[in-house]
This record gives C-alpha cells, structure tokens and sequence, in this order.
C-alpha cells in the first residue's frame, strides 16, 4: 500500500502524462489488461482515459484495473485513472520513505 506522501509524490509525477490507454464501449477486457500491464512495466506510472461510451462507472473500471493488473491506484479525476506499479527490470521512480 502507499502512504499518502507516496500518492502526493506519485500524482506529482503523473501530472504531466498524457493518457496512455482509453476504455471505450468495449469496457475492460483482456487485451487492455496485458497492455496495461506491459505498460506498466517499462514506465512505472500511466494515466488511462475513460471516454463516455464506457459501460462501467469510473470508479469500477479504476478497481478492476488495479486489481488485475496488480498496481496501485493513485488517484481517479474528472475521467482519467493514474496507476503505479513498481518495476522489476526497469525502476525508475523513488518513492519518497522508501
């Protein structure tokens, strides 16, 4: 879990990341899920548009993201979702009180 001069450190970091991934009217399906996950991998931190033809609400699509792709929720504003997942080969960010 991260505290939340994590998550203020995190939300810092993404502020300027443009979304990398949209969820459109086919919601969260496998594909998205691995790319999200390979994303997360090489970069750390992304953001993830919701557009408005997404079945789900935000705040599901946001929790089924995280869970299955094993990384934190930062944060969800307006329709964007951040995500972190620490790196195994390719670490960049410190979090601070690591």
């Amino acid at each position: 879990m991260l505290t939340g001069k994590q998550k203020r450190f995190l939300r810092s970091e993404a502020h300027h990341l443009q979304p990398v991934f949209q969820v459109g009217k086919q919601g969260v399906n496998d594909e998205l899920i691995s790319g999200i996950s390979e994303a997360l991998e090489k970069r750390e931190l992304i953001k993830v548009a919701i557009l408005q033809n997404a079945p789900e609400e935000k705040e599901d699509v946001a929790q089924v993201l995280s869970e299955r792709t094993r990384s934190e929720l930062v944060q969800v504003i307006g329709k964007t979702i951040v995500l972190y997942r620490e790196s195994r080969d390719n670490k960049r960010l410190v979090l601070p009180g690591e």
